[in-house]
């Protein structure tokens, strides 16, 4: 059977690239997208359901088996499948799946005992069908639980320069036990050691001699044989074995000073079974050592040109096998290892390898590094707290998530939420919220529909598993679906029934499959696809005749835009335009085979008009009686009236206030003419307020008083006549007669006493000046009497000859 034939693009040739430039476009006829937006059902090529579904969740495919007969595309928006034509929807059979979320498991968060483990993600398990381009959001929570296991395995360096240190953490080893215990219940405790590839030139090979000579079996005075890797003693609680074990160690030594610590470190990640790591524990390598380390391509420098496979190879004596058969790990692999196995790694160092070990943090996972002390006397607060470092931040990351959009957000202990997997600071017993959003853009290749996703916590076991079913295939289209329409009767016994569209077995071709390439001539099959049978036109010149079925072209070479109809007679796109929109736009109409299909409430070629007269109406009144309504709104026949109702007019509004005045004036008294009675059952429209709002006119009235008294009127949106008044008049301040006559007695009484003291000094100067002027004058004008014979005194003296005598 041929699974598809070109007569198959016939049928959806209107789901090829179809860019619609706006919302007035006929094929687009929804309202869920705005005018400068395409349609994507129709902007990519699709020839099946699951096609189809897969562009957009906007997008449905129609299997009505007529579907065909007017052209449309069946890949289209479900609003426009949805549309009534003739009170029907254009398409009955809709396949629109939605995407389902299912929590199947999820179990409360609890703390850990003994005798239970803890439960710190919630949930546990999700079963997600997703349609692509659907996303879909769900909560997460993470909450650090108490007592939750932890494994310490103690991975050593064992060289010759670490002597010290070894005999410091055998003493150490219980306090270690202790310190953690006051965070967990649940502890094991196991040591492993390194030195290096047993090759030259890291460790020297050369046969003994004499004890302690340096050779391969005694490198160093009170050394043993080089090793690579050792598991010395496997995850335990009992810390007392783990100090015994310690302390029957030896050290070793090597040539050169990088250190074999990387195949160490893989080993006692790998080697699960062998180390005693529990399926659900923190799992914690602290590594201690004093120097560097050897990576991927040094193992050539010994002739060493395997790869690590990143497998484990210990013997039943802890050993590790192919040290020197195969090349040091990449530092690449070492994350990956123990992202895989849930393993954090403490790099413990001494302060000058502090810097190198650093750099390792971003790319292993969880990985922090602390400074040993020169004996490792500090282990024990290392320990503490570089486990309090771990274990107060968790960062979510999602395992087989190819083809997926993973995202989280959080407010982790702030209050915006942002966009990020991680949340630090955290202490036992508190939790943090996480919003995880899973979207896929496409659909994998077929086969890969189903998978499983881990989203978990970096470095534990626990984790939220995701069922994941994409919808790439409608159900009209599944294998047995398939089988069970092969030579179905709609399509003539010559091919297969599939979403109500025939897939045609050769030689036969058509949307029935009625077509036989190789019986009937092309004239009979051309007539069918003439509208006017007195001419020879096919399909009135706008398309191709292809068995008996009219494919029609663009109405313009690019624009993707067709004719419609059964003989290509309708043009969809020559509609009069309204506001820049053909037949105003979906709102208002479509256009339908060259005319404007106006919707209700709209009329006109263009549906530019609007049937709805409320916008006209005013005080119950078409335009206020005072003109017509067009289109919603009125044209004023009154000269005189002007306004959107025609409400308003020349020298109209203080007629209004004293038509109105009556009313306004109820309960003031000696103010209103209308009686209680009256204002009662006149005046149920008037309001009292305390300010009046900015109406049509703002009225005014003075009464016996001299007080000014505001309203104003206006009609609510019903038409109804509202009159406001406020409740108190704005009244002149009274004069004070007294105070004003005594303040002017006063002002002329002050006036003028400066004006007399300004007399005053004016004459005292003057006189001054005057007097001065004579003096100097008269000094000017004396005679010397000694120069003048004939001065004689002014006065005349005489003796009174009896004076002095009795």
């Amino acid at each position: 059977m041929v699974s598809t034939v070109w007569f198959l693009c016939f049928t959806t040739i209107f789901c090829s690239l179809n860019p619609i430039g706006k919302l007035s476009a006929q094929d687009l006829r929804s309202d869920t997208l705005t005018p400068t937006q395409e349609n994507p059902c129709l902007k990519e090529k699709t020839t099946t359901c699951g096609e189809c579904i897969a562009i957009s969740t906007l997008c449905a495919f129609c299997t009505d088996a007529e579907y065909d007969a007017n052209n449309y595309p069946r890949c289209d928006l479900l609003t426009t499948h949805q549309k009534l034509i003739n009170n029907k929807p254009r398409c009955k059979d809709i396949v629109n799946p939605s995407s389902t979320l299912v929590k199947s498991r999820d179990d409360r968060l609890i703390d850990g005992d003994r005798d239970r483990y803890a439960v710190q993600i919630r949930p546990q398990q999700i079963d997600l069908e997703l349609r692509p381009n659907d996303p879909q959001t769900f909560n997460l929570t993470f909450r650090l639980a108490e007592n939750y296991p932890v494994d310490l395995y103690y991975l050593m360096d064992l060289s010759n320069s670490m002597a010290d240190d070894k005999e410091k953490l055998a003493s150490l080893g219980v306090k270690i036990a202790e310190d953690m215990s006051t965070i967990t219940k649940n502890f094991k405790l196991g040591f492993g050691s390194f030195v290096d590839k047993v090759v030259m030139p890291y460790v020297s090979t050369a046969p003994n001699k004499t004890a302690n000579d340096g050779s391969i079996n005694s490198p160093c005075p009170g050394c043993e044989k080089a090793y690579g890797f050792r598991n010395v003693h496997p995850l335990d609680p009992n810390a007392t074995l783990f100090r015994d074990k310690v302390n029957a160690a030896k050290v070793s030594g090597n040539l050169d000073a990088p250190e074999g610590g990387f195949d160490a470190i893989m080993q006692a990640i790998a080697c699960e079974t062998e180390i005693g790591w529990r399926n659900r524990s923190r799992r914690m390598l602290l590594f201690s050592t004093d120097a560097g380390f050897h990576y991927a391509g040094d193992g050539k420098l010994g002739g060493i040109i395997q790869p690590n496979d990143g497998n484990c190879h210990l013997s039943p004596d802890g050993m590790y096998t192919e040290s020197s058969n195969q090349d040091y790990p990449s530092i690449s692999q070492v994350a990956v290892k123990a992202k895989e196995k849930n393993v954090n790694i403490i790099f413990a160092v001494t302060n000058d390898q502090k810097n190198i070990y650093d750099q390792l943090k971003p790319i292993i996972a969880g990985s922090e590094t602390g400074v040993l002390a020169s004996d490792s006397q500090n282990v024990v607060k290392l320990v503490r707290d570089n486990y309090l470092a771990i274990t107060s931040k968790v960062e979510m990351i999602v395992e087989n998530s190819d083809n997926l959009e993973v995202k989280f957000r959080t407010k982790c202990k702030g209050t915006e939420e942002k966009e990020t997997n991680k949340c630090e600071n955290l202490a036992i017993g508190e939790s943090v919220d996480f919003s995880v959003t899973v979207e896929v853009k496409s659909c994998p290749p077929k086969g890969e529909e189903e998978r499983t996703l881990r989203i978990k916590p970096v470095g534990l076991y626990d984790d939220l598993t995701v069922k994941l079913k994409l919808m790439c295939q409608c159900d009209c289209e599944s294998p047995k679906q398939m089988e069970d329409n092969k030579n179905h009767e709609k399509c003539n016994g010559n091919g297969t029934y599939v979403c109500g569209m025939c897939v045609c077995n050769e030689p036969y071709f058509g949307d029935y499959c009625d077509c036989d390439k190789g019986t009937g001539t092309i004239a009979d099959k051309e007539s069918e696809c003439i509208q006017d049978k007195n001419t020879t036109i096919i399909c009135n010149g706008r398309g191709e005749c292809n068995c008996g079925t009219c494919t029609c072209r663009e109405r313009q070479k690019g624009t993707n835009h067709f004719y419609t109809g059964r003989y290509c007679e309708c043009d969809d796109y020559s509609c009069p335009y309204y506001a820049g929109l053909i037949c105003g736009g979906l709102g208002r109409g479509q256009c339908d085979c060259g005319n404007c299909k106006c919707n209700a409430g709209f009329n006109g070629t263009n549906c530019g008009c609007n049937t709805d007269n409320s916008t006209c109406m005013y005080n119950g009144l078409l335009c206020n009686d005072k003109g017509t309504c067009e289109c919603g709104k009125c044209t004023c026949t009154d000269p005189k009236y002007f306004g959107p109702q025609c409400q308003e007019c020349d020298n109209c509004g203080q007629e209004q206030c004293r038509t109105h005045q009556d009313c306004a004036l109820c309960n003031r008294t000696n103010a209103g003419v209308l009686t209680k009675e009256q204002c009662e059952k006149e005046c149920s429209h008037t309001t009292a307020v305390d300010k009046i709002r900015n109406g049509i006119t703002n009225c005014e009235y003075v009464d016996q008083n001299g007080c000014f008294i505001y309203f104003t009127y206006f009609y609510d949106d019903d038409g109804t006549l509202r009159v406001e008044v406020q409740k108190e008049p704005e009244c002149p301040p009274e004069v004070n007669v007294l105070a004003i006559v005594l303040g002017v007695i006063a002002g002329i009484v002050f006036f003028g006493i400066i004006l007399l003291l300004i007399w005053k000094l004016f004459t005292t100067i003057s006189d001054k000046r005057e007097l001065a002027r004579f003096e100097k004058e008269a000094m000017n004008a004396r005679w010397d009497t000694g120069e003048n014979p004939i001065y004689k005194k002014a006065t005349s003296t005489y003796q009174n000859p009896v004076y002095g005598k009795k």
